[in-house]
């Protein structure tokens, strides 16, 4: 028997071995649970970030300034994803995706945890917000590496390529599970303290809370295994050694296409969504917990509609998905705006939910179809890449951008027309890009 033959020998047990230990479904429930940690710390810190880090940690400013920085400071992680992207991208691709998984975890909780301790401006002064700023960099950074590693990792155990998309979707239906987890953790401590007491310390409970998360789903990552099709990059010499350069080298098409496809998903996912809390109490004059609760049933609906759409697309395809969540979402984008400006709840509840059924077909087949773009050796490096590089592109412009447009031309339809043309940015994007499957 030849060396290479024996090499392949030795590759194939390791791999069916990596699967008898570690089955897909574990993988998925260890990337579930570790990115739902993620999305829960992400979305604590916007909502800390509007009702309380104002008045504690910028409180030398007036009311404004005080809010726009506490804004900035939730913002800078969107600087930090593409870092963290590419730093934590390259370690998947050099290190391992297990690694990845792992650390990006620790990184992200044991932040999270720190800023439920810090002391506030009338404590140490400036201190204070420069601390919270590094601790929220650090979050992002982890939230970059995150979403990479965990996708690969259950794409990569699924090797015969059957349930991938589904698999995939239980990735991305970590995002709807952290905005309620979130947003119960904040109802429930609002509810059993009073003003003075939330502000002194109730809000750190949800800061706090999430190293119970981190234990759970530090026990489960650690005993997962590498993914085979690393594992088989090891044993064959076949890593990349320097897989930044590389990717940007020889792989930067599939990167911006990667951009294109991901990008203005996250322009309808704030439009669906978020913008409803400032579009109706502001312009309709509607209550604002009547957003608040489109926002929390569009999510539950997520909850259920991402597995099923990620499903979908094993059985019809990934691309096909992707177009027909175009065309739905285009209709629906101008459909939108009509049944808020009836200003009747149950309609805009509608509104909300069925734009976030949209929103959940682009969303559901992104984790396995935006991997698939790029070849194993460099494949944690550019599609972490590609997809934070869309988050900077798509959902951090995508509030200013409607804003601006609502401002200037007073007409909620121009929205429509620029979700529009993001949405036919995934279209073509998507018709063009090769996939390894």
């Amino acid at each position: 028997m030849t060396s290479a033959s024996t090499a392949r020998v030795a590759q194939q047990a390791d791999a069916r071995s990596a699967r008898k230990t570690t089955s897909p479904r574990r993988v998925a429930a260890a990337s579930l649970i570790g990115t739902t940690l993620e999305f829960y710390d992400h979305f604590i810190f916007g909502t800390a970030a509007a009702l309380v880090f104002p008045k504690l940690f910028f409180p030398q400013s007036d009311p404004f300034i005080a809010t726009l920085l506490s804004l900035l400071s939730y913002g800078i992680a969107f600087v930090a994803r593409p870092v963290g992207a590419a730093i934590f991208g390259s370690l998947g691709d050099k290190v391992g995706r297990r690694f990845v998984l792992v650390s990006t975890l620790l990184i992200m909780g044991l932040s999270t945890f720190l800023i439920g301790l810090l002391p506030t401006y009338s404590q140490v002064g400036l201190l204070a917000p420069l601390t919270l700023a590094i601790l929220r960099f650090a979050q992002g950074l982890a939230l970059g590496g995150e979403w990479g590693g965990a996708a690969l990792m259950v794409n990569e155990f699924d090797t015969a390529g059957r349930r991938r998309g589904f698999y995939g979707s239980l990735v991305q239906v970590a995002s709807p599970i952290g905005v309620l987890i979130a947003n119960g953790m904040f109802g429930f401590i609002n509810t059993i303290t009073d003003d003075a007491e939330f502000m002194d310390w109730g809000w750190r409970i949800p800061f706090l809370a999430s190293i119970f998360l981190v234990g759970i789903g530090y026990f489960i990552r650690r005993t997962v295994s590498e993914s085979p099709v690393f594992q088989s990059l090891e044993h064959g010499s076949r890593k990349a050694q320097a897989p930044l350069m590389e990717t940007l080298r020889h792989h930067w098409r599939q990167v911006l296409l990667a951009i294109g496809v991901r990008a203005g998903e996250g322009v309808i996912w704030y439009v669906f969504s978020m913008l409803l809390l400032i579009y109706v109490p502001t312009r309709l004059g509607l209550p604002r917990q009547l957003a608040l609760n489109a926002v929390l049933w569009g999510a539950v609906v997520g909850v259920v509609a991402i597995p099923l759409f990620g499903a979908l697309s094993d059985r019809f395809g990934r691309k096909g998905m992707l177009l027909a969540g175009v065309a739905a979402s285009i209709v629906w984008s101008f459909a939108y705006f009509p049944l808020l400006e009836t200003r009747i709840p149950s309609l805009v509840i509608l509104a909300s939910v069925v734009g976030m059924v949209c929103q959940a077909s682009l969303w559901a087949p992104l984790a396995a179809f935006i991997p698939d773009m790029f070849e194993s050796r460099v494949r944690c490096t550019g599609a972490s890449l590609g997809f934070q590089l869309a988050g900077v592109f798509g959902g951090a412009l995508a509030p200013s951008i409607c804003i601006w447009l609502l401002d200037r031309f007073d007409n909620p339809l121009y929205i429509s027309f620029y979700c529009a043309i993001g949405l036919a940015t995934i279209a073509l994007c998507v018709s063009k890009a090769r996939t390894q499957q």
